[in-house]
């Protein structure tokens, strides 16, 4: 049996069947602040594991800093500089790159969406709910968040899948089923100075490059549009690296968070059906159900920080240099602040979930859009059904960056 001192989170079999909340509950409670060791070239990493604790470090860039990468890997200083994205920015730039798009992310902007998401939600669960028996990662979680993407993009619903195959092979770089090539494999070193390590990174930058050869100087309002005609608050263009990398953020982001959100939910729904059955009979609860879909969903395990000088943070010493790692997960999960918090409560209130950041600045961008494509999908996708029941195992991402569902076949009956 691991002891608390062997105990660590880069342990990729932790995360095989999903995420391993017995871990972050001993963490929690006995090291919520805990040295994790790391194969080499890596050096280990501090994970933080408590609420209040990760909250902290998201507020305070200036001792933490996101500047150094925010994955597990460690970078050098020409990697940093070739795959720098708006995640890898603090300070006036970072504000500058966000304001960028913020406009197109605000609650009103992302509203004038609702009818065009609500004729594409039942687009989506018409043909999924025509086969019976469907897988629902293929047929509704990943098929909506994405076309949802190609319109604010502006792309052809025919690009949809490749896409989705872009997302599944960066992420996926720790997954043998999806990676080109895996983070650890030597082989990885042929892409170090591209996002994830991974070959289909190229693809995506030549994919944003050509859309934005063909928008630029136009008078389009697609976000490539927006992204290639303005200039930064703080008068800085976009670099061709700025460019590649925020097109390629939009691509991962604005499609695999949602993607498992959606389907967690679905699940959860399953192994819960007195919350179904009050949702279907009490449907103005739906938009603050939302929040506890999210919560529990977690689709994002953590975002890393590396720490600008020694400093001492809860009794512990942590070094200039060293990783320092907010689990997100761990902290939707802390009871000290969520009362009964592996239950699902679809009235719980207030619930000041960190899925999408806990203040900071680096709030998800997109957390206005996702709120309201899972709202939409609920609402219409619960007033279809009578039942929904898995059958056959759900399939989990072997990744301990998102917590992501691959296959999770179902057969719904309808109304």
């Amino acid at each position: 049996m691991t002891t608390l001192s062997e105990l660590t989170l880069a342990d990729l079999d932790l995360f095989e069947s999903g995420a391993p909340w017995h871990v972050f509950d001993k963490l929690r409670e006995e090291s919520p602040v805990h040295w994790n060791t790391e194969e080499k070239p890596n050096h280990g990493f501090w994970s933080i594991t408590r609420y209040h604790d990760i909250v902290k470090i998201l507020r305070d860039p200036d001792t933490f800093t996101s500047t150094h990468f925010t994955n597990l890997e460690e970078v050098d200083a020409e990697q940093e500089e070739a795959r720098r994205s708006l995640l890898e920015t603090d300070g006036a730039r970072h504000r500058a790159l966000r304001r960028l798009l913020q406009g197109e992310f605000t609650p009103q902007a992302v509203s004038g969406y609702e009818t065009f998401l609500r004729g594409l939600t039942a687009s989506t669960l018409d043909a999924a709910f025509a086969k019976g028996e469907f897988d629902f990662v293929d047929e509704v979680a990943a098929d909506f968040p994405i076309r949802v993407l190609a319109r604010m993009l502006d792309v052809p619903d025919h690009d949809t899948n490749k896409l989705i195959e872009w997302g599944n092979r960066m992420i996926g770089n720790t997954d043998p089923e999806h990676a080109d090539v895996l983070l650890d494999d030597p082989e990885s070193e042929k892409y170090r100075l591209v996002p994830f390590r991974s070959p289909a990174a190229l693809e995506v930058f030549a994919y944003g490059q050509d859309l934005a050869a063909k928008r630029k100087g136009g008078n389009g309002k697609d976000l490539v549009s927006t992204l290639i005609n303005q200039v930064p608050a703080d008068g800085v263009a976009l670099s061709e690296r700025d460019f590649n990398t925020y097109f390629l953020l939009l691509v991962v982001a604005g499609n695999e968070t949602t993607r498992h959100t959606i389907s967690h939910t679905m699940n959860y729904l399953i192994e819960n059906p007195d919350q179904m059955h009050l949702l279907q009979e009490k449907p103005e609860l739906i938009p603050w159900a939302v929040e506890e879909f999210i919560r529990l969903a977690s689709p994002v395990y953590h975002f890393r920080r590396t720490a600008t000088k020694d400093v001492e943070f809860q009794g512990v010493k942590i070094k200039e240099g060293d990783k320092v790692v907010p689990w997100f997960a761990s902290g939707n999960r802390d009871s000290s602040v969520f009362a009964d918090p592996y239950q699902m409560d679809v009235t719980r209130n207030p619930n000041e979930h960190m899925a999408f950041g806990r203040g900071g600045p680096h709030m998800c961008l997109g957390n206005s859009l996702a709120r309201l494509e899972v709202r939409i999908m609920f609402e219409d996708l619960l007033s279809r059904i009578s039942k929904m029941e898995r059958v056959g195992d759900i399939d989990h991402l072997r990744s301990n960056f998102v917590n992501g569902i691959k296959r999770f076949p179902v057969k719904v009956t309808l109304r």
